[in-house]
Formats: structure tokens, C-alpha cells, sequence
């Protein structure tokens, strides 16, 4: 296995130098919607959820949402945070969140990681302008589209919260212990984080970027989504065929997702084998739940 995986690699570094106009481009690519979007929505989202969980929010949200989270996914009402993020955020909100929640010692490692398999999810923002209004020609089909990635994320997290043996003694009414941090420390250590995470997804945007613009001209451009989402939603086109894509492909985020999933989670020593499970589980429910109303979306 380490001799395939140091093949691929010579492989890809061979491509870096036989096509260097492409790779400059994708890096110019990349960079630019970095600049764009990733670094404008993410950044300062990022710095507000750390200084507000530093503040307290997670333990103030447990009653409330206590009655939601319990009987659907058998945990604590704080866990309801990095679904929420997730949602409204976009990738990796969601999964920084749950780890942020982990490393303050405000809910388990295993909530964590089960966590990990439904709360990372793709943003509104995205979903209705970008690939509803912008690849799919309509906002109707971008509104739908959201609704079935909630829908498929809340099914995915039903389904993976009953599998989870492993998540130890039932938390539902308890509490762990948090240490109280000052406002000043609070906010520096919220800025730093948020920088250090924007620029570790920026990274993996650029690479993966690039990863697509090289992939075989035989290989069918929606095809990219598996490494990378917007490469593989900005070559489908609207209709039926398209809707269904778009779908599975922002319920599957790609593999930059999952790697910017990592190095937020990574570093804290959550395991990823939820996240996994949990986005290929969502990418067939997205999917399936896309081939029914496909029909009615575009008639």
C-alpha cells in the first residue's frame, strides 16, 4: 500500500511539471474563490462560534434543545451547536464546531465523532445562489436541493446514532465540566483558531482544485465531485439529470471536504470513521430523495 501511495504521489508531481499552465490556473483558480467566498463567510463565522462557545452558548442550548436531540439522535441538547453550524455555515462549520466542543470538555469523544457523520454539512448560501440560481438556472431548484441535504443529514444522524455503540454511558442529562476562560483570552484565541482553520480549508480548496484541473480528459467533468464539490457541480447543467447530480455531490462534499473535516478534528484526535460512514450514507439518501422529485422539480 505505501508503495502504490508513493507511485500516485511521483505521478502527481510528474503532471505538475508536464502541465504547468494548467496547474498555474487552477492555483489562480482556487485563490481566487478563496478570496471570494471561503475567506469573507467562513473567517469571521468561525471567530463569532469560538468566542461564542467560549461564552457559554453550548450549556445555555442544552435545555432547549434537549427535547430535539434526545429522542431523534439519544444525545445532549449541546450537540444540536455543530448541527446547526453545519447548516448554516457550510463545510467544515459543523465538524470545527463538534471539535471545539470536544477540546472545551462540553460534550464526549464519542458524541464527537458520532457527531462528525451528519453535522458537516454544505451552507445555504451556496446551495441556493451557487448551485440553484447559478449551475442548476433556477432558485426553486436550489431551495429544494436544501432541503433535501437537511433532510438527508437529519435521516444520516438517526440512522448513524443507532449504530454508534461505542458512544459510552448515556449523557442525555448530564453535564461535563467546563472551565471558565476570560473575555480577552476568549477573543484572541477565537481570532487565532479562525485563522488557522480558514487557512488550512483554503489550502485544501487550492490543492484539490488543482487535483481536478489534471484529472483525464475521458473522465466525465461532473466526475471531479468526488474530489472536489464546486469543480464537480459547475460542470452539470440544469435539468432532471443535473438536479439528481448536484444532489449526491454536496451530500458527498468530496474528498477536500473531508480533508478540511480532518484538520479540524484531526488535531484534537477525534476519529473520522463516522464522518466517513455518515457523508456516504447521506450521498445515496440525497441521491434517492433527488430521483423522486426530480420529476416535479423540472417537469
Amino acid at each position: 500500500m505505501k508503495k502504490l501511495t508513493i507511485i500516485a504521489v511521483l505521478a502527481v508531481g510528474v503532471l505538475l511539471l508536464l502541465r504547468p499552465e494548467t496547474v498555474s490556473a487552477a492555483v489562480r483558480e482556487g485563490l481566487g474563490l478563496c478570496a471570494r467566498t471561503v475567506i469573507p463567510s467562513l473567517f469571521p463565522f468561525f471567530v463569532v462560534t469560538s468566542l461564542l462557545l467560549a461564552l457559554g452558548l453550548a450549556d445555555g442550548l442544552q435545555g432547549i434543545f434537549a427535547p430535539f436531540m434526545g429522542p431523534l439522535f439519544h444525545l445532549r441538547g449541546a450537540c444540536a451547536l455543530p448541527l446547526i453550524t453545519g447548516l448554516v455555515g457550510g463545510y467544515p462549520s459543523g465538524a470545527r464546531t463538534a471539535a471545539e466542543l470536544y477540546r472545551q470538555g462540553q460534550i464526549s469523544r464519542q458524541e464527537a465523532e458520532v457527531l462528525l457523520g451528519f453535522c458537516d454539512n454544505c451552507g445555504p448560501a451556496f446551495l441556493l445562489g451557487y448551485v440553484g440560481a447559478g449551475v442548476l438556472g433556477s432558485t426553486r431548484a436550489g431551495v429544494w436541493i436544501f432541503l433535501i441535504h437537511v433532510l438527508s443529514a437529519l435521516l444520516t444522524g438517526f440512522v448513524l446514532c443507532r449504530l454508534a455503540r461505542d458512544r459510552g454511558p448515556a449523557l442525555l442529562g448530564s453535564r461535563l465540566p467546563v472551565k471558565p476562560t476570560p473575555f480577552s483570552q476568549s477573543l484572541t484565541g477565537a481570532v487565532s483558531a479562525a485563522l488557522t482553520s480558514t487557512l488550512q480549508i483554503c489550502a485544501f480548496v487550492v490543492a484539490f482544485g488543482v487535483l481536478s484541473a489534471m484529472l483525464p480528459a475521458w473522465i466525465p467533468p461532473a466526475a471531479s465531485g468526488v474530489l472536489e464539490m464546486v469543480s464537480g457541480v459547475s460542470a452539470l447543467s440544469p435539468g432532471q439529470t443535473g438536479f439528481i447530480l448536484a444532489a449526491a455531490i454536496v451530500g458527498w462534499g468530496g474528498l477536500s471536504v473531508h480533508c478540511q473535516a480532518l484538520s479540524v478534528a484531526g488535531p484534537e484526535g477525534l476519529n473520522l470513521r463516522w464522518h466517513w460512514a455518515g457523508k456516504a450514507v447521506q450521498a445515496a439518501v440525497s441521491t434517492l430523495l433527488a430521483l423522486l422529485i426530480s420529476g416535479y422539480v423540472y417537469p
